[in-house]
C-alpha cells in the first residue's frame, strides 16, 4: 500500500514538473513581443518591441498562462495552441571571481596590492557590472592583518538596479604610515617635527581612515602615545584651546545682560568642554564652557561655586 502511494506521489509531482515551462532568461528590464516570439513562434507577427510586462526581479519568474496568451493572440489575429504557456526570468550566472578581483583593484587604486579571496557570495547574480566601493571595505578586527575582512559590493544590472554581493578578503600592500618620532602628550597640538613617514607592508586602510601629515599636524593625542607608534584616527582628537593656569576671558550671561571678566583656567579643555575657572578677586571657582581660544562662557543658571 505504501509503495503504491509513493508511486502515485511521484507520478503527480513528476507530472507537475513536466508542466512547468522552462524560463527564458532575459537581461533587459522589459519583456517584449520578440521575447515571447522566441518562446512561442506563433507570436512572430506581433510587433517585436511590444511591451508585455516588466522582467521580474532576480530569483522570480513571470509566467504567461494560457488565458492571457489566447487573449494576446486574439488581439493580433494569431492562432496558438490552447495549452500554451511562456515563462521569463532575469538572466543569472555564478559570481565570477576574476571580475570581483578586477573591481577590487580598481577601487583600491594600489596597483601592486595583493588581494586574496577567502570567500565570496555563492548565490547566482544577474548579468551586469561588478562594483566594490572603499567605503564598504571592513578593517581587521584584531592586530592580525592577515585575518579576512568583509567587503560588501554591488552588481549593477539593467536600468540602474543594484544586487548585493560580498566577499571576505585578505589584502596586503606597501602603504605609507605616519609614526610618532617622540612621545606625544595628550591635549598638546602635534607638530610636524614630531612625526615621520615610512613605507610598510600591511592592510590598506579605507580612504576615510587614511592619515596624512597635514591631517595629523595640529591634532592632539587622545591619550599618551609612545615614540614609534603608528598613528590612527582613533588615537587623535582636536587639541585643547585652553591650558590649565592660562588667563582667559570669561563672558557671564544673565538674560540680556552681559559681563566680561578675566579669570584663570583651573583645567584644560577643547571647544565645547566644561572647565573650571577661578575668579581671582573672589577666589571662587566656577564652571564655564570653552568658546574658542582663550575664551569661555558662563550662563548664570549653571554657575557653581566651590
Amino acid at each position: 500500500m505504501r509503495l503504491r502511494a509513493l508511486v502515485l506521489v511521484l507520478a503527480i509531482t513528476g507530472g507537475a514538473a513536466a508542466q512547468t515551462p522552462a524560463c527564458k532568461p532575459l537581461e533587459d528590464d522589459r519583456i517584449l513581443g520578440k521575447d515571447l516570439a522566441a518562446v512561442i513562434p506563433a507570436f512572430r507577427p506581433m510587433p517585436p518591441e511590444t511591451l508585455l510586462a516588466n522582467t521580474p526581479p532576480p530569483g522570480s519568474q513571470h509566467i504567461f498562462h494560457t488565458p492571457e496568451l489566447l487573449s494576446l493572440a486574439q488581439r493580433y489575429g494569431l492562432h496558438i495552441a490552447g495549452d500554451a504557456t511562456a515563462c521569463f526570468a532575469r538572466a543569472m550566472e555564478p559570481l565570477d571571481r576574476d571580475r570581483v578581483l578586477s573591481a577590487m583593484r580598481t577601487a583600491l587604486h594600489i596597483p601592486d596590492a595583493r588581494i586574496e579571496l577567502a570567500e565570496t557570495s555563492l548565490y547566482p547574480v544577474p548579468k551586469g557590472r561588478v562594483e566594490f566601493d572603499l567605503d564598504h571595505l571592513g578593517t581587521p578586527a584584531t592586530q592580525d592583518e592577515r585575518s579576512p575582512v568583509l567587503w560588501r559590493g554591488d552588481l549593477l544590472y539593467g536600468d540602474g538596479h543594484h544586487f548585493a554581493i560580498w566577499a571576505r578578503v585578505r589584502i596586503m600592500a606597501r602603504c605609507p604610515e605616519i609614526v610618532a618620532a617622540e612621545n606625544l602628550k595628550p591635549g598638546r597640538a602635534i607638530e610636524s617635527s614630531q612625526l615621520h613617514v615610512r613605507m610598510a607592508e600591511g592592510f590598506p586602510m579605507p580612504v576615510k581612515q587614511r592619515l596624512s601629515i597635514d591631517a595629523v599636524v595640529g591634532m592632539a593625542p587622545a591619550r599618551p602615545i609612545a615614540a614609534g607608534t603608528v598613528l590612527r584616527a582613533d588615537l587623535l582628537t582636536p587639541p585643547n584651546v585652553i591650558s590649565r593656569g592660562e588667563m582667559i576671558e570669561i563672558e557671564v550671561r544673565s538674560g540680556a545682560a552681559r559681563l566680561v571678566l578675566t579669570a584663570r583656567a583651573e583645567s584644560a579643555g577643547r571647544d565645547g568642554d566644561i572647565i573650571a575657572v577661578r575668579n581671582l578677586e573672589s577666589n571662587k571657582v566656577f564652571t564655564a564652557q570653552v568658546a574658542g581660544k582663550g575664551k569661555a562662557v558662563i550662563v548664570t543658571d549653571f554657575v557653581r561655586a566651590e
